[in-house]
């Protein structure tokens, strides 16, 4: 890892923890849920986060601009450059409204057409995942130190298949599961499932139906980083700087 990308990892890390406190304070309250123009949940949560996030970065970072969920609902995103951070600052608001738990914030950064950088952040359970390169990806428990995790290989048989709760009687689920010999289920919400891909608590975790750039940036520079990978159902990577951040279906593979 550069020294480069070393602090800027750095700077992801702290930005995605400092918006940790707003986020719990208003998890704890009731809370409004208003509905974007494509229909999906925003909160209070998901707007303070994001503000936080992306001053944090701006100060870290000012000549690299952030693309991030909120601004472009509202249509507001400045113009890309040769990096970019792609920033979900609350992925998973269904189950942040569900009280589950299972939500993070999620920060990439991309190089070209590459996500180079990535830091998933669980504040629930102040568990943070993060990774700029091959070998680099760690779980860090609180303030604890970081260990490193890596994917583990693909079982021939039972591989544990991560899905959302939202996909649980999907029948293109149901026709992967299919091909698979005696497959276990493991049910998370948000990029968190990337997350156990990377440490080897999942094998797979298959996409059906869009996601947004920001879904999965992070999460796949740390499955790429802990020796996964993360591609379309034809084999190919998966891209970013796509016209209108918009991916196609998508599978993640342990190692």
């Amino acid at each position: 890892m550069s020294s480069d990308l070393r602090d800027l990892l750095q700077a992801a890390c702290a930005a995605a923890r400092a918006a940790r406190p707003a986020i719990l304070e208003i998890y704890a309250q009731d809370f409004e849920v208003r509905r974007k123009e494509d229909a999906s949940p925003v909160t209070e949560a998901d707007e303070r986060a994001e503000r936080i996030i992306l001053a944090a970065l701006k100060q870290a970072a000012p000549e690299i601009p952030a693309i991030a969920e909120e601004l472009a609902a509202a249509q507001n995103l400045p113009a890309l450059g040769p990096r970019f951070w792609l920033v979900d600052p609350l992925d998973g608001t269904k189950e942040f409204v569900a009280k589950n738990g299972e939500f993070s914030v999620n920060i990439g950064l991309v190089e070209g057409e590459r996500v180079v950088l990535g830091v998933i952040h669980v504040p629930v359970t102040n568990v943070t995942y993060a990774a700029a390169g091959p070998g680099s990806a760690t779980r860090q428990e609180g303030d604890a130190a970081p260990v490193p995790i890596r994917a583990r290989p693909v079982p021939q048989s039972g591989a544990v298949v991560a899905h959302s709760r939202s996909y649980a009687n999907s029948r293109r689920l149901d026709a992967y599961l299919a091909t698979l010999d005696a497959p276990q289920r493991r049910i998370s919400g948000s990029a968190v499932k990337f997350c156990l891909v990377a440490e080897g608590s999942a094998d797979l975790y298959p996409r059906f139906g869009p996601t947004m750039e920001w879904d999965t940036a992070a999460g796949q520079a740390i499955v790429e980083a802990a020796g996964g990978r993360v591609t379309t159902f034809d084999g190919a990577p998966l891209r970013y700087a796509k016209p209108g951040f918009l991916n196609s279906d998508f599978i993640v593979r342990g190692a």
